[in-house]
């Protein structure tokens, strides 16, 4: 996406702040609803619930962001991508300056929470894809750990020792990583919000993918 594009889309972000969805007691928000963060808060009911008033918002407030994910993941993989059925169609994370995860970096997880039991067990393909909206002045990055997930949720020690690579990726830039790889937002420094667009992508059959949030 062009620099242009992004500032734009970005004051459309912030016009819309009486609608972004908070998480975590303010740590987080985000604009149409995250599937992790309902799930960790135990409001998957609400997630689903209000999945089409989402992706309304979404589309009202950044007109044609979730089809150009859902391209994306379909040019990325060669293959048909669509919404999944009944989840929140690509949306967009806001991290807030000197909010934990400015301060401390995000958890340090795996992107398996919205794969089913079956999709895991046979490790099929699974993408993560962030598009930075707005960068903080400093920090931010993906750090990326040569680790996959093994069947435990938490990282241990050993695989925290690992090695790992920290990923920059300016304003506009796609980032995008294998959702079985270890990961972690980077602490940020200065005045600005750190604002991207995220989508979440499975290939449930051969060549078909579904996307969501």
């Amino acid at each position: 996406m062009s620099w242009d594009e992004c500032h734009d889309w970005t004051n459309a972000v912030y016009r819309a702040r009486e609608h972004w969805t908070p998480a975590f007691d303010g740590e987080q928000y985000s604009l149409g609803r995250a599937w992790y963060t309902h799930l960790e808060e135990d409001l998957s009911e609400d997630y689903f619930a209000n999945a089409r008033a989402s992706d309304r918002l979404v589309e009202a407030t950044l007109p044609g962001m979730q089809r150009r994910m859902i391209e994306a993941v379909a040019a990325l993989t060669g293959g048909r991508a669509a919404q999944r059925a009944e989840w929140c169609g690509p949306g967009v994370h806001v991290f807030p300056n000197g909010e934990v995860v400015a301060r401390r970096g995000g958890v340090v997880h795996f992107d398996t929470e919205g794969l089913t039991d079956e999709h895991i067990r046979g490790r099929k393909p699974a993408l993560s894809l962030l598009v930075m909206l707005q960068a903080p002045q400093r920090g931010g990055g993906i750090a990326l750990w040569d680790v996959r997930y093994s069947g435990a949720d938490e990282a241990t020690e050993a695989e925290l020792e690992m090695p790992s690579t920290i990923v920059e990726y300016g304003v506009g830039e796609l980032c995008v990583f294998d959702s079985y790889r270890l990961h972690q937002i980077q602490p940020f420094g200065g005045r600005r919000d750190r604002i991207s667009v995220t989508a979440h992508a499975a290939e449930v059959e051969p060549g078909s993918w579904e996307v969501w949030f």
